[in-house]
């Protein structure tokens, strides 16, 4: 069973795990995944790759 996305939904929960644990820029981050560097610092900075739940 695949994961639920809401409608604005950009990443999943493997792909905030892989920003989470990669060690590159901020920017290269946000580049490969397709997302702005906010988001990437946003999931950076939690401590876990769970999304809130709405």
């Amino acid at each position: 069973m695949g994961q639920a996305l809401h409608g604005s939904a950009t990443t999943t929960e493997a792909i905030r795990r892989a920003i989470q644990a990669r060690q590159e820029s901020v920017r290269a981050a946000a580049k490969r995944y397709g997302v702005s560097p906010t988001t990437v610092q946003k999931w950076r900075g939690r401590e876990t790759s769970v999304d809130a739940r709405m």
